[in-house]
């Protein structure tokens, strides 16, 4: 199936995205099928479809920005670990790329006009009408907590996007874990390269654990009770969702089904 930009507009636009709306963008562009122009004219499309009132966001991760004892550094050897937190550089929003984020998020954080948030491993990106909003003020240890980028869309009255992927990559799902009441809520010390007044520094910080072994077993649960549509696009599913009812109704699952 070959698609252009024309098609993604048509098609996304049927999936219910419209202007003015702000939407948390997760993408896999291989599942749509063959894309005109690739990465540039999916976000084209998107844009145009939300317009200048509307504002796109993806996350743009640098997790390799991590102590290597989390196993991100798994192609490093133990005796090297000290030389990774002694070396790895520093967090540039500017420059460090988005790691494992996929072809669609390296490109847009890139985008002009794009916003990027200052976690050194946690980052998203955005463009549009509320990009430095969203962006702006993301703490280092209240990654996806009140105040975070998730949160702020949340306030926002956004929308989900999963084009091609499913709720394992539902990135605002974290955003219900931190309101959640469960008894394995826990907290844990990473660490990370960031900048400190110009100098590289390796810095500590707390952090909620996040876990997302049930994601997939709680979309399918939401799916069902909420009987949530899912498009196609091209040969991929498609759903959009509003995101505000969707923690609301994940925060309420953890609490019955985490222990």
């Amino acid at each position: 199936m070959i698609l252009t930009k024309e098609d993604l507009v048509s098609q996304f636009t049927n999936c219910g995205l419209t202007k003015g709306q702000h939407i948390l963008v997760h993408a896999s562009l291989s599942q749509l099928g063959y894309v005109v122009g690739g990465p540039e004219t999916f976000i084209r499309s998107l844009l145009e479809i939300v317009g200048e009132e509307g504002t796109l966001m993806m996350p743009s991760q640098t997790w390799k920005n991590l102590d290597p004892s989390t196993g991100v550094h798994w192609d490093a050897p133990t005796e090297g670990w000290p030389l990774i937190r002694e070396h790895w550089p520093a967090y540039n929003k500017e420059i460090t790329p988005a790691i494992g984020m996929g072809a669609v998020a390296e490109m847009f954080r890139k985008w002009p006009g794009a916003a990027r948030s200052d976690h050194p491993a946690r980052s998203v990106a955005a463009v549009g009408k509320h990009a430095e909003y969203l962006t702006q003020g993301h703490d280092i240890s209240n990654i996806f907590g009140s105040g975070s980028p998730l949160d702020k869309l949340y306030q926002l009255h956004g929308y989900v996007l999963l084009a091609g992927v499913g709720y394992d990559k539902n990135t605002s799902l974290h955003l219900a874990e931190t309101r959640a009441d469960f008894p394995a809520k826990k907290w844990v010390l990473e660490s990370s390269a960031i900048l400190v007044e110009g100098k590289r520094k390796w810095v500590t910080y707390e952090t909620q654990a996040v876990e997302d072994e049930d994601f997939v077993r709680l979309g399918e649960a939401y799916d069902q009770e909420m009987n949530v549509p899912v498009y196609q696009v091209g040969q991929a599913d498609i759903r959009f969702l509003e995101q505000r009812p969707l923690v609301d109704w994940a925060t309420s699952w953890m609490e019955k089904n985490r222990l």
